[in-house]
């Protein structure tokens, strides 16, 4: 077990002990992305007006341009070797890159508690012991596989995405029987705003890997090609994404009222009783686990990475590591328990909200890492607040808040609609703003300088440090 049980946190991982191919990127978010989120994800652009034909292409058209932005964060991860965000200290400080930081914790405890819920049902009708407890006994076993770490991560993205990949064939095959897939996509009616909610929809599913993807590429080894890297990542994600999606989106389309506030039920419906249900919410949960530990291993990296850029620690004890785990089960299954009732409009809000905050981050990162520091940076300028990178760059924190500001004009949400919405018939466009404002204005500010603007020091950018750090006790 101690070989299985990682060691490191946000240090980085020396050449002794890379391994894998890049293909591990593919198993890993194909299995990620057969899931029962997703297939929500998908029926919420018919749910909300569009229809089956528009609604396929708009998500299909979000996923490929949001898993574009997302796969080139993974290709960060073999030539760093590090988890993603601690990337950030390039761009923001030491210190500066807790403000990304903490909006990413926010968004991980989110997406652990909405995944909750509906794993939480599948366990609770698997054991008979209800969705509470079944809430309970999921985040406790998500918990201990994310603690474990890596290895155990990959592994299970390779057994979900096989089982998953098996049932969804049954269940669209099952789904198809039942209704009449050319009457379906007969309505191509086309009304652009709703398209762009579901072009919105799966771009910000995807965008929001973009904050955590690099944490499970950086074991690779060094020399692995980032076009590689990039490919198989885009390719896992969007064929996960856009499979549980249309999935979703027909499903909602044929059967409304049956599916719309019951998918687990309908699901495990589609395939009958007894045994066949018994496995299809195995499924259900196998599928939420590998997510939910993506997501629970992510906000472990934010979080230790937030602390340490005021305590200028590099590695974390076992306990150290068990005390984070532990404190982020419970927030995220009291927050599954509250919000267990409400869950399929909150989570359309959810997601088209985080787009307001990580859009501008993936700009401003990926910006810099490609086109200013060219893939270059100084591993032990990203741990010293008095180095090159600086405690806090003003400049990048201030092009972050203006491209969060300039979204708000445009963004569509149950709570908050900007004034240049109804000009444009209703759609949503504020991820698009997100990402060209801050792409540009960063550019602009940086361009000719090897590092960003307000970085201290005239050390050459390198991405190897001068020294293996010692592993995490």
């Amino acid at each position: 077990m101690a070989g299985v049980v990682e060691q490191r946190s946000i240090d980085v991982v020396p050449d002794s002990e890379r391994h894998g191919t890049a293909f591990s990127q593919f198993t890993l978010w194909l299995g990620a992305n057969l899931q029962i989120t997703a297939v929500v994800t998908g029926a919420l652009a018919v749910v909300f007006g569009a229809n089956a034909f528009w609604s396929l292409i708009g998500l299909l058209l979000g996923n490929l341009l949001g898993g574009a932005v997302m796969a080139l964060h993974s290709a960060q991860g073999p030539r760093l070797g590090l988890p993603q965000m601690i990337s950030s200290r390039a761009q923001f400080g030491v210190r500066g890159a807790v403000v990304p930081l903490a909006l990413v914790i926010i968004m991980y405890i989110g997406f652990f508690a909405s995944g909750t819920v509906l794993a939480g049902q599948a366990v609770g009708h698997l054991t008979h012991l209800g969705d509470t407890t079944g809430i309970i006994a999921f985040g406790a076993i998500t918990a201990f596989a994310a603690a474990v770490g890596y290895r155990l991560i990959h592994a299970l993205g390779r057994i979900a995405g096989l089982v998953c990949a098996v049932a969804f064939v049954y269940l669209g095959v099952r789904l198809l029987e039942r209704t009449d897939l050319a009457l379906l996509l007969h309505d191509r009616a086309f009304d652009f705003p709703v398209f762009l909610l579901a072009v919105s929809l799966s771009a910000s599913w995807q965008l929001a890997f973009g904050p955590y993807v690099a944490d499970y590429s950086r074991y690779l080894p060094r020399h692995t090609s980032a076009r590689a890297t990039f490919w198989w990542t885009l390719s896992g994600s969007v064929l996960g994404s856009q499979w549980s999606m249309t999935f979703g989106a027909l499903a909602a389309a044929a059967a409304p009222a049956a599916f719309v506030g019951h998918e687990v039920s309908y699901i495990v419906g589609l395939g009958g009783t007894g045994l066949m249900a018994a496995a299809l919410y195995f499924v259900i949960a196998l599928g939420k686990l590998t997510i939910n530990v993506l997501n629970t291993y992510g906000s472990f990296m934010s979080m230790v990475t937030s602390i340490s850029g005021f305590r200028g620690q590099r590695t974390l004890s076992p306990r150290g590591r068990s005390l984070y785990f532990a404190g982020i089960m419970v927030v995220g299954t009291a927050v599954s328990l509250l919000g267990k009732d409400s869950f399929l409009t909150a989570f359309k809000d959810f997601l088209l909200f985080l787009l307001t905050f990580f859009t501008p981050w993936s700009a401003i990162n990926l910006i810099d890492y490609y086109l200013i520091s060219k893939e270059r940076y100084d591993l032990d300028a990203l741990h010293d607040p008095n180095g090159r990178y600086g405690a806090w760059n003003a400049k990048a924190l201030a092009v972050y808040a203006i491209g969060v500001l300039t979204q708000l004009p445009f963004l569509v949400t149950h709570f908050y609609t900007g004034p240049l919405v109804a000009p444009l018939g209703g759609a949503d466009i504020s991820w698009l703003i997100g990402l060209a404002v801050p792409a540009c204005l960063y550019w602009l500010l940086n361009r000719g300088n090897s590092a960003p603007s307000g970085a201290r020091g005239t050390a050459r950018a390198t991405t190897t440090a001068p020294h293996e750090p010692t592993g995490s006790k």
